[in-house]
């Protein structure tokens, strides 16, 4: 309890509560407003702890799963803060604008990203320099275009699991596009969205900085404990089976020895037991031998 006062506390200090005008607000954000204060909607931070501590449990066992879940922000005042916070979790983002069908049509997407960081390559390992100044300089200028709009997502090798968005109403293409594919979305909503369209919605003033940054960071430190606890369940594993291994070759080893023991054994079994084995037809020839001539013998 003391901890969700506190981050009540950490949340009302960076005016997260505040909402839009009256005016200006969505009716299905009801369940979501406190109160209203000259002519402002004031936003229940009780609700909006709660669906942040959901959302944040939910993100922390994508991570935990190994799957990316995409940050989009393309708001002037929460664009670096996002790009700042997805780079600490190695999560993928987009904050400069959203490419229509970056998700949708997701394969041409990569075709510019692959082209991209041919480009990069080609520049850093002096391949370039067979070009003309001026060639050199169209590729410089291609390659900064793209890093500004594609070098978010230039590691996302597959459609990411889920997608972060800071305004849904700000980042509605990026929600249907989530929405058309049916990747799990979750998003800051102000009085004035509709919380019904993404599936994890966090009450939340999504203009002020402060706010966005908050949010944010607390989503991102659930991320990163998902992603130890997969490290560390990784490395037990890992653990796990070289133990695994080495008890296999110690029995290998101690059944191969047991083994060579056995027909050690029996090989030395084998000269006594073959002595009088041997021993026995000469003993016999000799008398079959005398036997037979006696026999002969009677006969003549």
């Amino acid at each position: 309890m003391e901890n969700n006062t506190s981050l009540q506390q950490q949340l009302l200090e960076a005016g997260v509560h505040f909402g839009h005008l009256k005016k200006k607000w969505n009716p299905k954000m009801l369940p979501y407003i406190f109160a209203e204060k000259k002519g402002i909607h004031i936003i229940d931070l009780n609700k909006t702890v709660d669906h942040l501590q959901e959302a944040s449990a939910a993100m922390k066992q994508i991570a935990k799963s190994g799957k990316k879940i995409m940050f989009v922000a393309t708001k002037k005042q929460a664009k670096e803060i996002v790009s700042e916070c997805a780079k600490k979790v190695n999560m993928p983002y987009a904050t400069e604008r959203w490419l229509g069908g970056m998700l949708t049509n997701f394969n041409t997407v990569r075709k510019s990203v692959k082209k991209m960081q041919s480009i990069e390559k080609m520049l850093a390992d002096g391949s370039a320099e067979s070009l003309t100044k001026k060639e050199r300089l169209t590729l410089s200028r291609d390659k900064e275009k793209m890093e500004k709009v594609l070098g978010g997502i230039a590691q996302l090798g597959r459609l990411p699991a889920a997608l972060f968005l800071v305004d849904i109403g700000c980042e509605h293409i990026a929600l249907a596009e989530a929405k058309r594919l049916g990747i799990t979305t979750f998003g800051m909503v102000d009085t004035n969205s509709d919380p019904n369209k993404v599936d994890f919605p966090i009450p939340a003033n999504d203009d002020a900085t402060k706010s966005i940054a908050i949010i944010t960071n607390y989503i991102i430190a659930a991320i990163a404990e998902g992603l130890a606890e997969r490290q560390a369940s990784k490395d037990d594993d890992e653990s796990e089976d070289s133990n695994n291994e080495n008890e296999t070759r110690a029995r290998r080893l101690e059944a191969e020895a047991q083994a060579e023991a056995g027909r050690g054994g029996r090989r030395g079994g084998n000269a006594p037991a073959g002595g009088p084995a041997g021993g026995a037809p000469k003993r016999r020839t000799p008398s079959s031998g005398n036997r037979r001539p006696a026999g002969g013998g009677g006969g003549r």
